[in-house]
């Protein structure tokens, strides 16, 4: 009765999970009131035959059918941060950016090594003509004048020995040699030594073509531009001052062979011997000026 009246309250057709719970506390209710309260009349072999627990098994009332699927709830809070993930992959190598604004200007460099003797200056104009001379006895001052000839003579001879020692030039009987240690093409190394007075080296005996090789060894390089190309006709060398290469040469092994289809300059290595190379080629060359004899 109380059960039923427990359920009547439900909407019908519904069953929820409350209705099976308050169904199950009937039951203990029930079966606790008719343990303690059965009815005097009830005969000593009746109890006998039926246990408390038949009473109640014959009241005990069983869940109903399953019910519908309730209604969806309410959204739930967001959940809490969760752990970072794994480290993505390398991504694309992007644009190049824009370039950057101009940095400030850096420390001054060191002071460079001192340059080559420069250029002779051009004459300068001619003297106003001088007052009138007086008559004078000058053989007092013959003396000191061949005193200061001897002197002459000694400083020639100790400016010989600075030129071949530390400017590092070499001379025969008739020529000084000097190599430039500045890297140019052919024709820049033709104007450089004819600006110095001189023209590019032509070795045209073996002992002057071993005291350039020497020189070229004793400074330690490999190679230097000398005076003999083949401009004007294709395998015949000519000297710069125009005459043939023919009675002394030094070429190396194979050589000339124009290997590049241009090379119509001449280069001697510190060996002595000769090959042509690219006039465009920029390396040092050794000039030779040829000596005042008075």
């Amino acid at each position: 009765m109380i059960c039923s009246t427990v359920r009547s309250m439900k909407p019908s057709g519904k069953v929820y999970i409350s209705e099976v719970f308050s169904t199950m506390l009937c039951q203990v209710t029930l079966c606790l009131t008719l343990l303690v309260f059965l009815p005097g009349d009830v005969s000593s072999s009746e109890a006998e035959n039926r246990s408390a627990l038949d009473v109640c098994s014959t009241h005990t009332v069983l869940p109903g059918p399953k019910g519908d699927i309730g209604e969806k709830g309410d959204t739930g809070e967001p959940g809490k941060q969760g752990k970072e993930g794994p480290k993505g992959l390398k991504g694309y190598k992007g644009t190049l950016g824009n370039d950057g604004d101009h940095g400030f200007t850096g420390k001054i460099g060191p002071i460079g090594s001192k340059g080559d003797k420069g250029y002779k200056g051009l004459p300068g104009l001619l003297g106003g003509k001088g007052k009138p001379g007086t008559f004078c006895d000058c053989g007092r001052y013959r003396r000191a004048v061949g005193q200061l000839d001897v002197k002459v003579s000694q400083l020639k001879s100790s400016l010989q020995f600075v030129k071949n020692v530390i400017a590092g030039m070499r001379e025969t009987e008739e020529k000084f040699y000097y190599i430039v240690r500045e890297e140019h093409s052919y024709r820049d190394a033709l104007t450089q030594c004819r600006v110095r007075g001189g023209t590019l080296a032509m070795p045209k005996d073996p002992s002057t073509n071993s005291l350039i090789a020497d020189y070229i060894s004793s400074l330690g390089l490999l190679r230097v531009f000398i005076g003999i190309n083949d401009f004007e006709k294709e395998k015949q060398f000519m000297y710069v001052d125009n005459t043939p290469v023919q009675n002394y040469s030094s070429w190396r092994a194979g050589e000339p062979n124009d290997g590049s289809g241009h090379e119509d300059c001449v280069e001697m290595l510190s060996t002595g011997t000769w090959n042509d190379v690219d006039c465009n080629l920029t390396i040092f060359f050794v000039c030779e000026f040829i000596k005042n004899v008075k």
